[in-house]
């Protein structure tokens, strides 16, 4: 039980141990791993180098680990070995080169387990001169040379250039120190020619020293390649030339003799030929004979072809122009479909001193063209009514000339205008007119006229651009005073009908008139009458009202009438109905009016006047009979008082007091 609780510890704490593996009883971590470069990371080119990989791993037990180690360039691997010594891996750049700088670093592997050392930069300066070789320092003119450079002991990827002087003859990129090429020299003389190079260090590039440099002596060839052409001179067209091309062995140069390699041989070819055309081939000599014919495209050409050698020459032929080449004209510059025109076909010159007038014919072609011919080179007759290609032909001598392609596009004359108004027309507010025509060849000239006076031209250039005019009137009949012409030949233009367009009287002298059905204009009406309300304008229906009552934003109520007038209703007026009241109206010309304000008194119904009048009546006539009462009242106890105040103050009997009252009983009952 001990024994399984040492080894239950033991487990446990090699899992908590960092780069720790346990394996067949045995653990070890990869404590560290460096890469150093020795002598330094800056070297001079031949210095040998050693890149130094170390790692301290520390393991238990003492049989040795198997390890992998890798060399890294650049991110990019080089060099790998498996190792199971503790020594340090050496990896050597024997005679460094510059192609050997760059960034490197080391990695290890045990068992899955792996670390990478820091990145070292090794720099290596200085490249080797080149060494340029030649197969041949003495050739023929044409012949090739075999020229190699090399980069002594230098790797990588390496551009080579060749030089003539300062020019540079030819490139080429290998991945080796060392390039053979092949090129000609192109001129007789001494050459001097040297080779460089360039080496590609990762994304950087560094170039050598020139070479040493090589004489080359390029010699003519021992013959002469002859180009003869006859007539000389005074060449026309028409005329028969003929053309010799020879090769001549005239040289006097001792050191050569018929046994000489470059002396003709069966390898030998010539080639005449003009431009890109080839007119014949031979052996030692060729013969060709043509017309000439004038601006010929290209010089004549003699080559001589022997093995790799080559040698040409050339000459120009001048050849005059019997005549000149024909231009095609038309009279008018401009027709119209259906219009007579006339076609002039003529050659500006000719040499005289060898064609005479009459030999120059002229045609047209197609020969089926409905033009039929008035004198030498002119041609009358109608225009199509569709577009139509003509060319003219001169002839003379075999000689056959054709002039430029001369199109003839028939315009087409303007059709009847079509004269109208752009949106809403109203009275005292610009808008615009437009004219414009189905038919007719641009540029049309269109005018805007009133009663056949002329306003204004508009130019219409382009099928996009349209002519359109900016006119206001006073007054609906002025709308059809306007006409339009369209114009677009030298005939008199094509006149439009009269612009014929509704025209929009902006609204004017709003009217509320309030009343009832008995008395239509009398703004004073009586409770339970039928109010009339009538709103009138001035101007174009159809016309939108509406009503309104001072105290309140909303309408009291909207209408559209096809009427100048438009009546808003109230039946059974009452006391509440009394106010102030106004109208407003709008049409299609968008400006609202507002009419003066009315005021509205309901009075009472007649009945009711019937009933108050009758109550006042009885309440006035209460009012006299207890006025009259009281008067009499009044008057009554004066008149008693007056009695009393006459008689003796002697004290008077029971009956005469009695008697007196009823007297007095008496006189107020009367």
């Amino acid at each position: 039980m001990a024994v399984f609780l040492l080894l239950f510890s033991v487990l446990l704490f090699s899992c908590f141990l960092p780069r720790t593996v346990v394996y067949a009883q045995r653990s070890f971590t990869i404590r560290d791993i460096t890469l150093s470069i020795e002598p330094g990371p800056d070297v001079r080119r031949d210095i040998n180098v050693t890149l130094r990989c170390r790692a301290i791993v520390s393991v238990s037990g003492q049989e040795a680990l198997s390890r992998e180690y890798t060399i890294y360039k650049d991110s990019r691997p080089i060099y790998t070995k498996a190792s199971s010594t503790l020594e340090d891996l050496l990896y050597p750049l024997p005679h460094s080169r510059v192609s050997n700088s760059g960034r490197y670093k080391c990695a290890i592997n045990i068992q899955g387990q792996q670390m990478s050392s820091r990145v070292q930069k090794l720099t290596v300066t200085g490249l080797s001169k080149p060494l340029l070789h030649l197969n041949k320092s003495l050739v023929m003119n044409g012949e090739e040379l075999t020229a190699t450079c090399t980069a002594p002991n230098e790797t990588g990827s390496i551009l080579f250039y060749f030089y003539e002087g300062t020019k540079e003859i030819v490139e080429e990129q290998v991945n080796s120190d060392q390039v053979e090429v092949k090129f000609r020299l192109d001129s007789e003389g001494i050459h001097w020619i040297h080779c460089s190079y360039k080496v590609f260090v990762g994304g950087d590039s560094l170039k050598s020293n020139e070479s040493n440099s090589v004489i080359v002596s390029v010699k003519e060839l021992p013959f002469a390649v002859v180009l003869e052409i006859a007539p000389q001179s005074r060449i026309y067209e028409g005329d028969l030339v003929f053309i010799s091309c020879t090769v001549s062995n005239g040289s006097e140069d001792p050191h050569l003799s018929s046994e000489d390699p470059h002396l003709i041989s069966e390898e030998t070819h010539l080639y005449l030929s003009q431009g890109n055309k080839l007119l014949s081939s031979g052996h030692t000599k060729v013969n060709y004979s043509m017309m000439a014919l004038a601006n010929s495209p290209e010089d004549f050409e003699c080559k001589l072809e022997m093995g790799k050698i080559k040698k040409t020459t050339t000459k120009t032929v001048l050849v005059l122009e019997l005549f000149s080449t024909p231009t095609l004209t038309m009279s008018p510059a401009e027709v119209f479909q259906k219009e007579y025109l006339t076609l002039t076909c003529k050659s500006k010159s000719y040499a005289s001193e060898r064609l005479r007038p009459e030999e120059l014919t002229y045609t047209l072609d197609p020969l089926q063209s409905l033009l039929i011919p008035k004198e030498d080179g002119v041609f009358f007759g109608r225009v199509l009514q569709y577009d139509f290609n003509y060319t003219c032909v001169a002839t003379a001598r075999g000689i056959v000339k054709r002039s430029p392609t001369l199109t003839i596009r028939p315009k087409v004359f303007v059709s009847t205008p079509k004269i109208s108004a752009v949106g809403l027309v109203v009275i005292g507010r610009p808008f615009q007119i437009l004219c414009q025509s189905d038919t007719g060849s641009l540029p049309i000239n269109y005018t805007l006229m009133e009663d056949y006076e002329p306003l204004r031209t508009v130019s219409v250039e382009r099928s996009s651009d349209q002519a359109v005019f900016t006119v206001t009137i006073s007054g609906s009949e002025q709308i059809k005073r306007y006409m339009c012409e369209a114009k677009n030949s030298r005939k008199e233009g094509e006149l439009s009908k009269r612009l014929s367009v509704a025209v929009v009287e902006p609204l004017t002298e709003p009217t509320l008139i309030a009343g009832s059905a008995k008395f239509p204009n009398l703004p004073d009406v009586s409770e339970g009458d039928h109010l009339y309300l009538v709103c009138s304008v001035k101007g174009t229906p159809p016309v939108t009202f509406k009503w309104y009552r001072v105290g309140s934003e909303l309408p009291l109520y909207i209408t559209m009438s096809h009427d100048t007038n438009a009546d808003y209703q109230i039946p059974a007026l009452s006391k509440d109905h009394s106010g102030t009241y106004y109208c407003e109206a709008v049409n299609h010309a968008n400006n609202v009016v507002r009419s003066d304000p009315v005021v509205i008194e309901v009075r009472l119904a007649l009945w009711k006047k019937s009933v108050i009048g009758g109550v006042c009546l009885v309440a006035l006539v209460v009012s006299v009979v207890l006025l009259a009462l009281r008067f009499r009242s009044k008057r009554g106890k004066r008149q008693a008082a007056a009695e009393l105040s006459v008689k003796p103050s002697s004290p008077e009997s029971d009956e005469s007091l009695t008697t007196q009252r009823h007297s007095l009983m008496a006189q107020r009952r009367d």
